[in-house]
């Protein structure tokens, strides 16, 4: 196929989305202060959107190529570009309509290295947006995740939200021990006061979903971090009730990750199998990495 000026001027990404609602809510999840900023990156497979603080905490949303009704990408590599994630939300929920899901175009990148966003599901009436970006400062810190002692834990969404938010008046950093026998994890603060929340296997099945570790862990990290892999998670996500994983990796890697739907409403009942799970193709992935504090009591890995 011969070249021509207008393959040249072809955005990087071109994609649309049926269910607005459900990408404010994965962005809403990570964004746990007003003013933060994000990059996103995009590829053949997707948008990851990444959010860090200090080099001590780290979220990614994954929203896979599958998620969007039409996801055309152009560019080799990865191209990569930040923005203001508030701002980002913002331009979004005025896409999203209370009981109706919206569809919505993204572009990038437009004449000016903008991020564009347009609705295209109106005949009558359209919206459109232009988000300002610019070249990120720095390169995000790079994790190399390895689970130790084997400690996947999955807490109902609701119930990891209660205990972190439970751990606020302590005051201090908090330790988190996962142990095999009894198979339980305990969240423990200390500061203006002692805190300590358990949770066993098999006395809180309903609470404490999943668990296996085949040896002690113990790590602590610092309150402010570890609540902000729940402070923000959208009423509509608890209720879904998805389940939250949690895992210590090698180190004291902490990784948080939950699931938010974003099938069409509408539709949302031709995306569930007969099981009762809903298609992994409609799912956004958000992952939050939380480092641990340095302690001579920790445990060795």
């Amino acid at each position: 196929m011969e070249s021509s000026a207008t393959d040249s001027d072809a955005p990087d990404l071109v994609c649309q989305l049926d269910n607005v609602q459900g990408m404010v809510d994965a962005l809403t999840a990570v964004r746990w202060k007003r003013n933060q900023d994000a990059v996103i990156e995009i590829s053949e497979h997707g948008i990851v959107v990444i959010v860090e603080e200090m080099s001590c905490l780290q979220a990614k949303v994954y929203l896979q190529s599958e998620l969007f009704i039409r996801y055309e990408y152009g560019e080799q590599g990865r191209p990569r570009f930040g923005v203001s994630l508030g701002l980002f939300v913002d331009c979004l929920n005025t896409f999203s309509v209370p009981g109706h899901s919206s569809t919505i175009e993204i572009r990038y990148p437009g004449p000016d290295m903008q991020l564009l966003l347009k609705s295209v599901d109106s005949l009558d009436a359209g919206i459109y947006a232009e988000i300002r970006t610019r070249i990120p400062d720095t390169i995000s810190w790079d994790y190399n995740f390895e689970p130790a002692g084997s400690t996947p834990l999955t807490f109902t969404t609701s119930a990891l939200k209660e205990a972190i938010d439970d751990l606020d008046w302590p005051g201090s950093s908090i330790q988190i021990t996962v142990q095999p026998d009894p198979p339980s994890v305990t969240f423990r603060g200390d500061g203006h006061g002692d805190l300590q929340i358990d949770f066993v296997y098999y006395s809180n099945a309903d609470l404490l979903i999943a668990f296996h570790c085949d040896r002690q862990v113990s790590y602590r990290y610092k309150y402010k971090f570890l609540r902000a892999t729940t402070s923000n998670i959208p009423g509509s996500v608890i209720r879904d009730n998805r389940g939250s994983k949690l895992t210590i990796g090698r180190g004291g890697l902490l990784k948080v990750q939950h699931l938010v739907s974003v099938a069409r409403t509408s539709t949302s009942h031709q995306q569930i199998d007969s099981a009762g799970h809903q298609n992994p193709s409609r799912i956004a992935y958000i992952e939050f990495f939380v480092k641990p504090e340095e302690d001579e009591d920790t445990a060795d890995d």
